[in-house]
Parts: structure tokens; C-alpha cells; sequence
């Protein structure tokens, strides 16, 4: 079959020189009409892949005249393999099973010889010659259809897995884009502030060269941390969550490394859904993370409440005291925050207060146990 689709020619070939010995075998060279149809017919095939039909038609007065039916057996394949029209291939197949049983000239047709048993065995052992190329044909094309199926298959279950790989990876981006904001830049940004307080509260001169450049080199990481986020979070889709991840009891010390002097005050249980846990420790990072940065000197509360099915966090802090730093920022936390908050069926807002702070609210709705 590979050789068949690799060299059609060659084929195409073969079976011309086929029906050419037919021919040789069955036809008396002094029978001139027998000769041309089957000359005809032999040469025919050439067009069979091109114009299949007309090539059967073409053989037919072979089979009509002489013993030699190769060739319009081989076209009668041919037009089946192409061809799924049933009632096409069944008016050909009789059309041969025809032919080859009335005698030429059909003038000597006996109506004897048609209606006794010997004519009608011999009609229908043509009428089965003429169905196997049919059956043959059809299943060639049923195997060419099933095959090329397949391909199709295969190719767009290797476009899904590749497609499948891609969302992963992306998945994976923004979570890393998500944890990298989150976690590394909390940390790194406090280094900045405490460097900087350090450069500004000390009169050791070794002190505060110290200081200074682990403050420049905080704020380069910082800068550096936010390309890396913003790429990231163009190549990546909703975020999910890795493990482990903090909760409802490192509340206590994130307030406490913060560097800031804040309150805290919970009523929330610690059975709380992981999700919600990691959404209202998130928010007060935040939160905590932006008084750093934008409000120096300010002093925080933290009041995180539960009733009528809804959790609330609230951080407020207070007017700033001295200048802020100018820390590199790409505003994504607030914005992290709200995807986060949406996914779970809440929100978050912000905003300024009527003393000169700042006010960060999430809500986010529990089932009620």
C-alpha cells in the first residue's frame, strides 16, 4: 500500500502492461474491432486516477467484444475506491456483469441460453466477478478514510496536550508572579525600611554606609522583582495556590516582624476554610506592606470580624510622620488582592481616610456552619 501511494506512476504502469498480456492471451491479432477496444481500454487506464468514471466506460466495449475484462476490472476498482455512490457503483458493476455475459455479436444471442440454468449460473459468476473489485475498492477507501481519521485524532490530541501544557505553565507563572509579590517583595521591602531607618537614625558613619547600600541594593532587588512579576503576569492566567501556605495563626507574627507599630484584634475562628485564611492573612500583608512604603512613622489597626455570614478585615493606619521612601512599586498587590477576593465571592476596597490615613477593606462570604 506505501508502495502504491509513493509510486502511482509505476502502478499506473504495471497494470497498463497487465492488460496489454490480457490482450495478448484472449485477442486474436486478426480480430481488428476486439483488438482496438481492448488497445483502448489498456490505454484508458493511464486516466483512471484523473477521470475514473470515464475510464470504466472506456473498457467497457472490451468486455463486451472480447475475454479480455483485466482492464475494465481494474477501472471498476479504481472508481470504487474513489467513489462512496452506491447506486453509481452498482449500475457500473451490473452494467460489467452485462457486457461480459452477452455474446458479440449480441445478433447470436440465444433466449434459450439465457433462461436455462447454465445461462443463469454464468450470469451470475460475472455479476460476482464484477462486485469484488467493488467490495475490494470500497474497503480500500473505507481503510484510506479510517486511516486518515485517525491522523486527525492523533493530531488534535497532541494540539490538546500541548494546549493543556501551555495552561499549566501559564497557571503556574501567575502563581509564582502571585507568591514572588506576596512573599519575596513583603520581605524585601521591609529590608528596605530598615535600612533606611537605619541610614537615617545612625551616626556611625561605617553604620550608615552599611545602610545605605543595603538599602540600594533592596531597592534594585525590588525594582528587579517587579519586571520579573510583570512578565510573569503576562504569560500567566488565574492564579491557584501553592502549599504550604500561611494562615489565621501567623497573623501574629507577620504583625510583629512588620516593622510597624500596629493592633491586632480577631474574632475569627481558625476552622475557617484554608481559602479565606490565606485571602485575610494576604490582605493584611498587603495592607501592612503599602503603610511601609507610603506612610513611614504611621501606626496600624488590624480588626478582623465574622457575623451575618460575612468576614471582614480591616487595616487602618494612620497619616504618615516623614517623608516615604521611593520604593519601585507596579501596583499589583491591590489589584492581586481583588482577583483573589473575587474568586472567592468578595471584594476588596481602598481608599483614604478623613485623618489623613489609609483604609484597606476585604469582605469575602462563609457558609454558615
Amino acid at each position: 500500500m506505501n508502495f502504491c501511494r509513493r509510486h502511482p506512476a509505476l502502478v499506473d504502469l504495471a497494470l497498463v502492461v497487465t492488460s496489454l498480456a490480457d490482450l495478448w492471451v484472449n485477442i486474436d491479432p486478426e480480430q481488428r474491432l476486439p483488438l482496438g477496444c481492448a488497445l483502448l481500454a489498456s490505454a484508458a487506464l493511464a486516466l483512471r486516477r484523473r477521470l475514473p468514471l470515464t475510464t470504466f466506460v472506456l473498457t467497457l466495449p472490451a468486455a463486451s467484444v472480447t475475454d479480455a475484462v483485466f482492464a475494465t476490472l481494474a477501472a471498476l476498482y479504481t472508481l470504487s475506491s474513489l467513489n462512496r455512490h452506491r447506486a453509481l457503483l452498482t449500475g457500473c458493476a451490473v452494467a460489467f456483469a452485462i457486457c461480459d455475459f452477452l455474446p458479440w455479436p449480441w445478433t447470436e444471442l440465444d433466449p434459450e441460453d439465457v433462461s436455462d440454468t447454465h445461462g443463469l449460473i454464468h450470469f451470475t459468476y460475472t455479476l460476482a466477478t464484477a462486485t469484488a473489485p467493488v467490495f475490494l475498492g470500497q474497503l480500500v477507501l473505507a481503510r484510506r478514510e479510517l486511516s486518515s481519521r485517525i491522523a486527525e485524532i492523533s493530531e488534535a490530541r497532541e494540539h490538546e496536550r500541548l494546549l493543556t501544557a501551555q495552561h499549566v505553565l501559564a497557571k503556574e507563572r501567575a502563581q509564582l508572579a502571585r507568591e514572588m509579590h506576596d512573599v519575596v517583595s513583603h520581605q524585601v521591602s521591609l529590608i528596605a525600611v530598615r535600612a533606611g531607618a537605619l541610614q537615617v537614625g545612625t551616626r556611625d558613619s561605617d553604620a550608615k554606609e552599611a545602610a545605605t547600600t543595603i538599602r540600594r541594593l533592596s531597592v534594585q532587588t525590588l525594582d528587579e522583582l517587579r519586571h520579573m512579576v510583570s512578565v510573569l503576569r503576562a504569560a500567566g492566567s488565574q492564579p491557584t495556590e501553592l502549599t504550604p501556605q500561611p494562615s489565621l495563626a501567623d497573623l501574629q507574627q507577620l504583625v510583629r516582624s512588620s516593622g510597624i507599630e500596629a493592633e491586632l484584634r480577631s474574632e475569627l475562628s481558625e476552622n475557617l476554610p484554608p481559602t479565606i485564611q490565606r485571602a485575610v492573612y494576604r490582605t493584611v500583608q498587603e495592607a501592612l506592606t503599602n503603610v511601609r512604603k507610603h506612610a513611614p512613622g504611621a501606626t496600624a489597626r488590624i480588626h478582623l470580624s465574622h457575623s451575618s455570614g460575612t468576614i471582614r478585615a480591616t487595616v487602618t493606619n494612620t497619616a504618615a510622620t516623614r517623608p516615604a521612601l521611593p520604593l519601585p512599586s507596579a501596583h499589583h498587590g491591590l489589584a492581586g488582592l481583588r482577583e483573589r477576593a473575587t474568586l472567592l465571592g468578595g471584594s476588596v476596597t481602598s481608599g483614604p481616610t478623613a485623618e489623613g490615613g489609609y483604609v484597606t477593606r476585604l469582605e469575602l462570604p462563609v457558609e454558615q456552619g
